[in-house]
């Protein structure tokens, strides 16, 4: 049985505004996803089909039709987030490729040539690490180009996914360096990473390949008359390279000298820096400790104060063998579980935290993932 995400965890999800959607108000990615889509759309002559498709997606278009295994971790409840046996929050924007092709074969019944790029942009929905690069709900952009081979005059091929690539790199950081490296992904053939050269090193923007024959196929368009490129990329990740943003929880911020710069794609200007606030708890936890669960689990104990949060690290794991009978006792640790270090840096993006207020934060993740009989608490 799939463990199911709660009503109010959906709705809370479902809640969410997609910082790439004008509806929801002005943000600096909407005018870096522009940039991107007019560099492609003017070098290649072709259409542009802007969809905004739901959060909640079938399973089958989020992994079977896009040629994932049926035993992928991926699909793991302890990495996806399933409302539904058949039905779950996407775990990338890829989950809408399948559809909008199906529809593209629709039109294509009726037309002779197609020359379209396909952009599909939106949030997702994943269980993740927290740091200051990471986050559970980011945003992407899959752009897909699908032409047939007659408005092309040739199948696409590696030339143009290298030409997509400079692009895509061009529009999002004028004039850096970048690199490839090869990459597998079941959806494409000749997988490639995109990394771009940046202040504090290389870092990786965006994944890429040519459409692969079964996804086209599966969504009938013949791959003998259709060709495809396939770049999905993360819209966090390329806003913060652009403005030089160095922490990802900038972008939700509704702290107004923050808000404010988060409107255009000039350099970033950094706000008042906090000194951070590190927290270390001992909890006991079942076996075997996932960290990408634990930072769920955090995030949602924390709710809105989950702003605060830099980062969440399992510093170490001790089973119960590998404890002295009286620290088994103090924990009272069962055979089946270990005894969890798990390290909180808490740094405030605008004002201050004092001691108490981050106890009290403490607290209340310790008493969502601590399952030991006896509790250590820090303002009780």
């Amino acid at each position: 049985m799939t463990t199911l995400l709660s009503p109010r965890d959906l709705e809370v999800a479902l809640e969410l505004r997609d910082l790439s959607d004008p509806a929801g108000g002005p943000h600096a990615m909407q005018p870096l996803l522009d940039d991107v889509l007019a560099a492609l759309t003017s070098t290649w002559s072709c259409s542009l089909d802007v969809q905004r498709r739901r959060p909640l997606v079938s399973v089958e278009d989020n992994y079977d039709r896009l040629g994932y295994a049926a035993a992928d971790v991926t699909r793991d409840a302890r990495y996806s987030r399933y409302a539904a046996e058949t039905v779950m929050l996407r775990s990338h924007t890829t989950a809408g490729v399948p559809p909008a092709l199906r529809a593209l074969a629709r039109t294509a019944a009726v037309e002779a040539d197609v020359d379209v790029l396909l952009a599909l942009p939106g949030v997702c929905y994943r269980r993740d690490s927290i740091d200051r690069l990471h986050v559970g709900t980011p945003h992407q952009v899959d752009l897909w180009r699908i032409t047939t081979t007659g408005s092309a005059g040739r199948r696409l091929d590696a030339d143009d996914l290298e030409q997509m690539v400079e692009l895509v790199v061009g529009a999002v950081l004028p004039g850096a360096r970048w690199r490839t490296s090869p990459a597998q992904h079941p959806y494409t053939a000749s997988g490639l990473q995109v990394d771009v050269c940046t202040a504090s090193g290389w870092v990786e923007l965006a994944e890429c390949g040519l459409a692969a024959e079964h996804v086209l196929a599966g969504a009938g368009l013949a791959p003998d008359r259709y060709t495809g490129l396939a770049l999905g990329m993360g819209l966090d990740r390329a806003l913060m390279v652009r403005k030089g943003i160095p922490d990802i929880r900038v972008l939700r911020s509704t702290e107004p000298r923050i808000a404010a710069q988060l409107l255009d794609l000039r350099p970033w200007r950094p706000v008042s820096s906090q000194p951070s606030v590190r927290r270390d708890l001992s909890i006991v936890a079942d076996a075997p400790v996932d960290a990408e669960l634990l930072g769920d689990a955090v995030r949602t104990a924390l709710g809105p104060a989950v702003e605060d949060l830099e980062a969440v690290t399992v510093v170490s794991s001790t089973g119960y063998a590998d404890l002295p009978d009286a620290a088994r006792r103090r924990l009272g640790l069962r055979q089946d579980q270990v005894n969890v270090l798990l390290r909180l840096v808490l740094r405030p993006l605008s004002g201050t935290l004092t001691d108490q207020r981050a106890n009290e934060l403490r607290d209340q993740v310790y008493a969502a993932v601590h399952r030991g009989p006896h509790g250590e608490w820090a303002t009780r």
